[in-house]
């Protein structure tokens, strides 16, 4: 099970890991409503390293990227879920609208983006090779999203005739 780390504490482990020559891979995401497209790219950013650093968005800013409504789920239980994940090994609450200063501070080996980005198309892909990272796009072909699963309840409710509060 991964460990849910404070920024310090995530700054140790990293040079703990870097120390011991270990490969270290970062991933980011909101992680709303946990579906098969995250499992699967977080098993495609795992297998890029020896350890997977997962940044996880907090609530403000879900909610400014994904609109009204969301996080449907608060930042410290998405962090918690994505921490039990058996590929996860740190998990890493951040408040910032990028993952730029993250990046910045821990400076990964490999930075992973999900198949919605193309390498060239990642908005870190300059902060990442400035210190001589490199940036890979893994995991399924985005046929999920938490938006179509948020979308498919609503519709499932309303068709059902029952409104559930």
């Amino acid at each position: 099970m991964g460990q849910i780390l404070s920024e310090a504490e995530i700054v140790e482990a990293v040079a703990r890991d870097r120390t011991a020559g270990r490969r270290l891979v970062f991933a980011n995401g909101c992680f709303d409503l946990l579906h098969v497209g995250h499992v699967r790219y977080l098993r495609g950013a795992a297998a890029e390293g020896d350890r997977l650093i997962v940044a996880v968005n907090d609530d403000r800013t879900v909610s400014a990227l994904k609109g009204q409504g969301r996080p449907v789920v608060p930042a410290a239980e998405r962090a918690e879920i994505i921490s039990a994940l058996e590929p996860v090994d740190y998990v890493v609450v951040f408040a910032d609208a990028t993952v730029e200063r993250l990046l910045l501070l821990l400076k990964p080996d490999v930075h992973c983006k999900g198949p919605d980005y193309t390498v060239e198309s990642v908005p870190e892909r300059a902060v990442v090779q400035s210190y001589g990272g490199r940036t890979v796009i893994v995991g399924d072909d985005k046929q999920h999203s938490s938006r179509d699963v948020v979308a498919r309840l609503t519709q499932k409710i309303w068709s059902s005739g029952y409104l559930i509060i």
